[in-house]
């Protein structure tokens, strides 16, 4: 008796004629633009790129070209006039304020993201990072104030700069120890990043906003009601939304308060559902492809073209525009605008005073301890007693040793840091001194963590 087979369907490949560039198989696609895509999408390329900017700008700042850094990124000015709104700000200036305010929206939607359908909407799985979070701010800046209170008013204003975790250099190490780290710790890292950049958005916000001008600020805020009460009208082109964005940036920047803050804002007003839900994609799609004209002649091309772009305008609003300018958006910010931001404020002038003096400066000193040891110290205490408490529980496959570990690379400060150090700081010596306990901080919290997230693994 004979053995019945399922018959095999043929496989139907796609048209090379309908093939975009960028996927054909020409030379430039082939050899670049494919290239390019995979490793935009490494997860450790991120980190990667912003640690050789970094390097770049050290590099640059104490090469015999050093004057060719420094007029560029302090000496180009940019500036734009349209009637009585004027922007006047060097190449800097304009990368802090202006393209920062992209990659602080991306971080808007991040959080958002988390807290609407990501770990942070469950209350008791977010709980332990989040207290975590929340140690690992409040000890780095204990030890700061403690340790600068003789150091003078304008150097006590960092304390926050030890606060913040880099996202991407903390993911991109933890990338790099692969397997070694629990899938559940890589997740308390994310969660935890996220509520730190969480808090540091908010001492910006609250600490080192000054000079307010009241009636621009009132504009901004005028500018986020328009934004909101627009969603909820129904009104979907970002040629309404870009125009409006860069008005609430332009007043954000007027009113005193850090202009990247309105990147925050917007992301967080973003729409994290879909027009569409799944089950009107399928029956409005099925319609379409139901009635799909099939032939050819002027006629039917005309009306299979307004199908096939009524088909796609469906599928765009089935995916929530969060979703949408997150996936758009974040290949700028990670690649463009965080590296351009490390080559103009990574510059660390080695040549003003010895490494000694530099390296071993109070300030810098403490900056680097308040990123070790004070996200070390904060980070496990206060995961210990969240657990103690009942508040949370450890991530799966996940011990103390992990958690310790894990705390470590919550010392890498560099982006969020820096913003703040400029932030905190009008004296171009302490900014620079500032940059030398940031690099050197952020160095060790990277290469301890990843001693002791090994030393954990060997022993699991």
């Amino acid at each position: 008796m004979s053995q019945l087979r399922p018959s095999r369907k043929p496989v139907v490949r796609p048209d090379p004629r309908h093939r975009t560039w960028a996927r054909s198989d020409r030379f430039v696609p082939r050899r670049f633009v494919r290239p390019l895509v995979r490793f935009i999408r490494i997860e450790t390329a991120s980190g990667g790129v912003l640690l050789v900017a970094a390097v770049a700008a050290m590099v640059w700042a104490n090469s015999p070209w050093s004057d060719a850094y420094h007029q560029l990124f302090e000496g180009t000015r940019f500036a734009v006039e349209l009637g009585p709104l004027r922007i006047d700000q060097s190449l800097a200036e304009f990368i802090n304020d202006g393209l920062m305010a992209i990659f602080f929206f991306v971080v808007g939607l991040e959080i958002k993201r988390e807290l609407v359908v990501g770990e942070l909407r469950d209350p008791r799985t977010a709980l332990l990072p989040i207290v975590a979070a929340l140690g690992g701010m409040v000890v780095p800046a204990a030890i700061y104030v403690f340790f600068t209170s003789n150091l003078g008013a304008e150097a006590a204003s960092g304390w926050a700069i030890p606060m913040a975790t880099d996202i991407a250099f903390a993911v991109g190490v933890i990338a790099l120890l692969g397997n070694r780290v629990p899938a559940d710790g890589k997740l308390f890292v994310l969660t935890l990043a996220i509520a730190d950049d969480l808090g540091a958005i908010a001492v910006i916000a609250i600490v080192y906003s000054s000079d307010l001008e009241v009636g621009w600020l009132l504009a901004a805020i005028f500018g986020l009601a328009a934004t909101w009460i627009s969603q909820r009208v129904g009104i979907r082109s970002y040629a309404f939304y870009v125009p409006v964005a860069l008005a609430i940036w332009y007043a954000t920047l007027r009113s005193g308060v850090p202009a990247t803050l309105a990147g925050v804002a917007l992301g967080f007003l973003t729409p994290a559902r879909s027009l569409y839900s799944g089950y009107e994609l399928d029956s409005k799609a099925r319609t379409i492809l139901d009635t799909f004209p099939v032939g050819t002649g002027a006629e039917k091309t005309e009306k299979s073209l307004h199908e096939a772009a009524l088909l796609s305008e469906i599928a765009t609003e089935s995916i929530p525009p969060l979703n949408r300018l997150e996936n758009r958006l974040l290949p700028w910010s990670s690649f463009v605008v965080v590296p351009l931001f490390a080559l103009a404020n990574a510059g660390l002038d080695l040549r003003a005073q010895s490494l000694t003096e530099l390296f071993f400066n109070p300030l810098a000193l403490t900056i680097a301890a308040g990123l070790l040891v004070g996200k070390i110290v904060g980070i496990t205490s206060f995961a210990w007693l969240a657990v103690r408490l009942g508040w949370g529980r450890l991530p799966r496959q996940t011990n103390w040793n992990h958690i310790v570990g894990l705390a470590a690379l919550g010392g890498i400060g560099f982006t969020v840091s820096l913003v703040i150090a400029n932030l905190a700081f009008t004296d171009p010596a302490l900014v620079n001194i500032a940059r030398a306990g940031i690099v050197a901080g952020s160095l060790l919290s990277g290469v301890v963590g990843s001693l002791l997230l090994l030393r954990a693994h060997a022993r699991a």
